[in-house]
């Protein structure tokens, strides 16, 4: 029987099945359950280059917009060796790369003797346009949490350039914590904007 204090079924007190259908149970899916998405996390492929130059793009964009540090053009053959490497992951929703990120196992030129070989690095983190806002950086960091485990590591570790205290905020909002901003003097074989921009802000998150 229809329950009509249930506000899925309000509308139906009065409904009848066609004949042709007497018998059969009338089942009524809520459209709060037709948007389920499915959610992944999965290594990029080749194939998901142009995606990820798009949201390097729009990452810049943003930069621009917000007066903080730039990120430089990454050429396609950047990714690709990333990818090679399976360095390059994506967070799938319904067929849809909404959210990219990039880690290596050392990176002393920006950590220096902090890096004994102990954590994960996250570089490059984008979130798609149309899909900010929806706290996906804690999906990373439970991604990363499981990683970085599986790989004998205790740290999670990421840094952004300049003083960029709204990234401060988010990233420490996220479980991070902020260890401060340091002058980075080995940054030949780094990224450009690493060069032009050598006050880099740490964070780390124990295990």
């Amino acid at each position: 029987m229809l329950n009509s204090t249930n506000k899925y079924f309000q509308n139906f007190n009065n409904f009848t099945l066609p004949k042709q259908f007497s018998g059969c149970t009338l089942f009524v899916i809520p459209r709060s359950l037709l948007k389920l998405k499915t959610m992944n996390i999965h290594n990029c492929e080749l194939s998901d280059i142009p995606a990820i130059l798009e949201l390097y793009e729009a990452a810049r964009n943003t930069q621009i917009q917000h007066n903080v540090v730039v990120w430089p053009y990454f050429e396609a053959a950047f990714v690709q060796q990333e990818i090679e490497e399976g360095r390059q992951w994506k967070l799938v929703v319904n067929e849809q790369i909404v959210f990219n990120w990039a880690i290596a196992y050392t990176d002393k030129e920006i950590w220096g003797d902090r890096d004994q070989n102990d954590g994960i690095y996250i570089h490059r983190i984008c979130n798609h346009p149309s899909f900010r806002g929806n706290g996906y950086i804690h999906t990373l960091v439970t991604w990363a949490k499981v990683h970085a485990k599986e790989h004998g590591k205790k740290y999670i570790r990421l840094d952004t350039l300049g003083n960029n205290k709204s990234l401060i905020k988010h990233y420490t909002s996220a479980g991070f914590e902020f260890l401060g901003i340091f002058e980075l003097t080995d940054t030949a074989s780094l990224p450009q904007h690493y060069q032009e921009e050598p006050n880099c802000c740490l964070f780390e998150m124990k295990l």
